[in-house]
C-alpha cells in the first residue's frame, strides 16, 4: 500500500484533502495505530542510478555486452545479484521436465534469472524499484548494491565507476 498523505496541525495528523476517504476506508476511529515517517527519494538520485547505469553499460566490457542487450536488462540482473529479487521455486518432478519449465520461465521474462537444480525451478525477478514499491531509505541501499555489483562487473571499484559515470555527465 502506497502511504497516505498527512499533515500535523499541532495536535492531530489530518489526511490531505483527497485522501479522507480513503482514510476512512483503512482506519478505525478510535483505534490505535504507530505512524512512520516515510521518506520519499529524491529525484535527483533517481536519475542519477539511471545515468550511471546507461554510461556503465555503454562501457560493458565485450564479453558481457551480449548478456546485457539494455541497460535495463544490467539493472534488472544486478538487483537480482544483490539480493533485491523474489523468488519463486517449482518442483517439475523431474531434471528433464524442469528443463522445460525453464524454457517457459525465460520466454515469458527476459529480465529473469531462472535456474534448474535437479528437479527444481528457481524463478528470480528483480524487485521493482518504483517509488510505490521503495522507500528512499531502500531505494538508496539497492542504488548502492547495484552500483557494487556492476562495478565488480566491469572490474573496476564502486568509487571508479562513480568517476568514470561523472567524467562522462
Amino acid at each position: 500500500m502506497a502511504p497516505l498523505p498527512f499533515r500535523w496541525d499541532g495536535e492531530v495528523m489530518q489526511p490531505l484533502p483527497g485522501f479522507a476517504r480513503k482514510a476512512d476506508r483503512l482506519f478505525v476511529i478510535g483505534q490505535f495505530y504507530d505512524l512512520d515517517n516515510y521518506e520519499d527519494r529524491s529525484a535527483v538520485s533517481h536519475k542519477h542510478e539511471f545515468a550511471w547505469l546507461r554510461e556503465a553499460w555503454k562501457n560493458l566490457p565485450e564479453q558481457l555486452a551480449d548478456l546485457y542487450p539494455t541497460p535495463e536488462h544490467l539493472r534488472k540482473r544486478a538487483l537480482i545479484e544483490a539480493g533485491y529479487y523474489d523468488e519463486v521455486v517449482v518442483d517439475a518432478g523431474s531434471a528433464a521436465a524442469a528443463l522445460r519449465v525453464r524454457q517457459a520461465f525465460a520466454a515469458v521474462d527476459d529480465f529473469a534469472l531462472v535456474i534448474v537444480r535437479g528437479p527444481l525451478v528457481i524463478r528470480r525477478t528483480a524487485k521493482s524499484q518504483s517509488r510505490r514499491a521503495m522507500d528512499g531509505k531502500t531505494f538508496q541501499q539497492s542504488k548502492q548494491a547495484i552500483m557494487d555489483v556492476v562495478a565488480e562487473m566491469v572490474g573496476v571499484t564502486t568509487k571508479q565507476l562513480q568517476q568514470n559515470v561523472d567524467k562522462a555527465a
